[in-house]
């Protein structure tokens, strides 16, 4: 009778599962948790009945940003258990002597892993079935979808462990290059960046996001969210009788959950290559840092690259930092920073490799070559071999172009706003061509910038001219998905703004243009959602309705038009003095979520001759003529010479804060804050006690302008938030 070749080991496999059955039982009982959690929750609140899309949504949320986590975690633990025989000389020579062959070995090892991967999921996915049956909110499309993204993502978790798990010989390693491999992609993008942005002019991300699909958990849980759709439907009470508006959910649909299937098969071809170096692998490997021959240099070389850039970078910010002079490296100092951090990463892996200290004579070779790698890179750098610096997207392969410049944000769209856009790369160009002026400029100042504080602005003395720095944010969205932004600290004075060709000139006639100060308030720009309005006076806020934003942004486009509002001074330091304590706010959904964030809010502050604005708000009653105070006059202090010193004074006078004596008398004592002095004045006489308990606070308007604040005067200040 002829003998048969098995591919699993019925009695291996049982074997394992009852070896590491505290693994999977206490995972199982951490996972029950949740749904008892669930069910008492529920029963405290009186049974109260539940939709099953909101059971989906509820599914979709968790497999959006629970799944990978735990995962991940899971599935090294899980490898670890079945492949531990691996690391110990004794226990894979008993392994491999038994009437297994290798093939059935692997099979059973990795359907045992994937099973304990599945219990403690399996019994926690039931329990919340039968707590959804209980309440009427069973959803099988949502539990479908749930439980093939579940198994997914543990096929390929557990498959890339698997691959890491033949690839080294020490149990220790295991985790290591599991963890690394993870997020490999977001370390060596941050770590090119840090490097980069030391180089190159106008650079400033940390984090660019190039390559993030090889980072599997940060990439799953950035692009896979559960989508929802509500709709104000009007409902009646059916213990009332009353009915009320209210938000009901329409649809929940899983966006980018086909990126788990690409990831399973994925996790697939990774088990297939963790198979081909199995039959390879030798048992003598066994307590090895790395067992597979060919990965050795890469593990050598690779720990030089990361401890050369991250351990140069920390040895340049110690040593030299303080010294250089400017915002950049300074190219030699940084390159032997980077030559000391890559030999500590090159011979550590060394001697890891060759398990004693004694690598040196044997390995200098190859340190020369990482020294001479550290000084190529550094000088490619500086001298912008990369083309990083020099870099203007082409037209054609641009989709979506923000600019932020004067406390504004602006959106370009290619076939509507091509000659805007083509302005925007022309003023980028000039500041590249004027690279040495404003490095050369910003040498000379004694100011410590941080371009990433764009809102921030600074008057200086430029040989007795005054000028100004105003920091810009230049941001294309490619085709390719990928993103370019530049960042920039400009030195505007009047005499370069009023010569063409000089950046100066370009910046003040793109952002002054009619065309720019009506995307400043993106009134009837397509793809913007409106999200949400609201008025600030200093009496009263309040939310404004539909009718009234279409109103109030017509009237303000209007004011735009004829030049009442949007003109932007740039060498204008109460930028806020002229304007009303009314501040109109705007929130945006917007039509691309690759900037980082998903919501974009802008705030006009109303200003003398805004009189289209100021006539609408008006007839729709939200303001009136007492409204109608400029912060110079209600708040004269903060523009007047030495008036923060008069504030105190005043206190310590008239027992109350200024901004609650002119709420009270609706003026100043004369003789304060730059008003004429009255000899018969009897205002300090008369005016009444008031209990001084309490500390004075600064007003809305005061809070303002000790913020910075810009563009009270010419325009809104934007202010960007990010959707988690």
């Amino acid at each position: 009778m002829r003998s048969k070749t098995s591919c699993f080991n019925g009695t291996l496999f049982r074997k394992n599962l009852s070896r590491y059955w505290p693994l999977w039982g206490l995972a199982s009982f951490g996972g029950a948790m949740f749904p008892l959690a669930m069910l008492l929750e529920l029963l405290h609140n009186g049974f109260r009945f539940w939709s099953p899309l909101e059971t989906r949504q509820a599914y979709y949320t968790v497999l959006s940003y629970g799944v990978p986590v735990i995962s991940i975690v899971y599935a090294i633990l899980c490898a670890m258990a079945v492949w531990n025989y691996l690391y110990n000389a004794r226990s894979v020579g008993m392994m491999h002597t038994l009437p297994i062959r290798r093939e059935g070995l692997f099979v059973t090892n990795v359907l045992s892993g994937l099973t304990m991967m599945a219990i403690p999921y399996a019994v926690t996915g039931v329990l919340l079935v039968l707590v959804s049956l209980l309440f009427g909110g069973f959803e099988p499309v949502g539990v479908l979808v749930t439980v093939l993204g579940v198994m997914g993502e543990s096929l390929f978790f557990f498959g890339l462990a698997t691959f890491c798990a033949f690839i080294v010989g020490n149990v220790f390693m295991l985790p290591t290059l599991y963890g690394l491999l993870n997020f490999i992609a977001v370390l060596t993008d941050f770590m090119v960046n840090l490097l980069a942005q030391g180089f190159c002019f106008g650079l400033n991300s940390s984090y660019s996001g190039t390559v993030e699909w090889l980072s599997p958990v940060v990439y799953l849980i950035q692009k896979i969210s559960p989508n929802s759709t509500y709709e104000t439907q009007w409902v009646t009470d059916r213990l009332g009788g009353q009915r009320y508006e209210t938000s009901v959910l329409t649809s929940v649909t899983l966006e980018n959950g086909w990126l788990i299937a690409a990831y399973a098969a994925a996790g697939a071809a990774l088990l297939g290559l963790a198979w081909l170096l199995y039959r390879r692998r030798r048992s003598e490997s066994a307590g090895d840092v790395v067992a597979v021959g060919w990965m050795k240099p890469v593990f050598r070389y690779g720990c030089a690259v990361y401890a050369a850039i991250l351990g140069g970078r920390l040895l340049y910010a110690l040593l030299w930092e303080s010294f250089q002079s400017g915002q950049y490296f300074t190219l030699l100092p940084m390159i032997l920073c980077m030559i000391a951090g890559g030999a500590i990463g090159y011979y550590a892996a060394s001697m890891l490799l060759a398990k004693t200290p004694r690598v040196f004579k044997t390995t200098w070779k190859g340190m020369l070559a990482v020294a001479l790698g550290c000084a190529a890179l550094c000088g490619a750098m500086k001298y912008d071999l990369f083309g990083v610096t020099r870099r203007v997207p082409a037209p054609d392969s641009v989709k979506l172009v923000n600019v932020y410049a004067a406390g504004s944000n602006y959106y370009l769209t290619p076939g509507k706003d091509d000659a805007l856009i083509e302005k925007v790369r022309t003023l980028h160009q000039t500041i590249i061509d004027d690279k040495d002026y404003i490095l050369g400029y910003r040498s000379r100042t004694d100011y410590a910038f941080d371009v990433d504080t764009a809102s921030t602005e600074m008057a200086v003395e430029d040989a007795g001219a005054q000028s100004t720095i105003s920091n810009i944010r230049i941001t294309y969205m490619l085709n390719s998905g990928l993103k370019v932004e530049r960042r920039y600290s400009l030195y505007l004075t009047p005499d370069r703004m009023a010569r063409e060709g000089t950046y100066d000139y370009l910046l003040d006639q793109l952002i002054n243009s009619p065309e720019m100060r009506q995307k400043r308030i993106r009134w009837r720009d397509e793809g913007f959602q409106l999200d949400g309005a609201w008025i600030d006076t200093w009496r009263d806020y309040s939310d404004l309705s539909s009718r009234e934003v279409g109103l109030i942004l017509d009237a303000v486009a209007k004011d735009a038009e004829n030049g009442d509002w949007g003109v932007y001074n740039w060498f204008q330091a109460d930028n806020d003095a002229d304007s009303y304590e009314i501040q109109i706010h705007f929130q945006y959904k917007l039509p691309e979520s690759q900037f980082d964030r998903a919501y974009d809010a802008i705030q006009v502050n109303v200003k003398e001759g805004m009189t289209e604005t100021i006539q609408t708000l008006k007839e729709l009653k939200l303001i009136t003529d007492a409204d109608l105070v400029t912060n110079r006059e209600r708040y004269p202090w903060q523009y007047a010479k030495g008036g923060w010193d008069q504030y105190e004074q005043f206190y310590g006078q008239f027992h109350m804060s200024p901004e609650e004596y002119y709420d009270r008398y609706g003026e100043y004592p004369a003789g304060w804050f730059g008003t004429e002095s009255d000899d018969s004045s009897t205002e300090t006489e008369t005016a009444p006690a008031v209990d001084d308990s309490h500390s004075p606070s600064m007003s809305a308007g005061a809070e303002a302008a000790g913020l910075g604040i810009i563009g009270g005067a010419d325009g809104p200040t934007v202010m960007v938030t990010t959707a988690a």
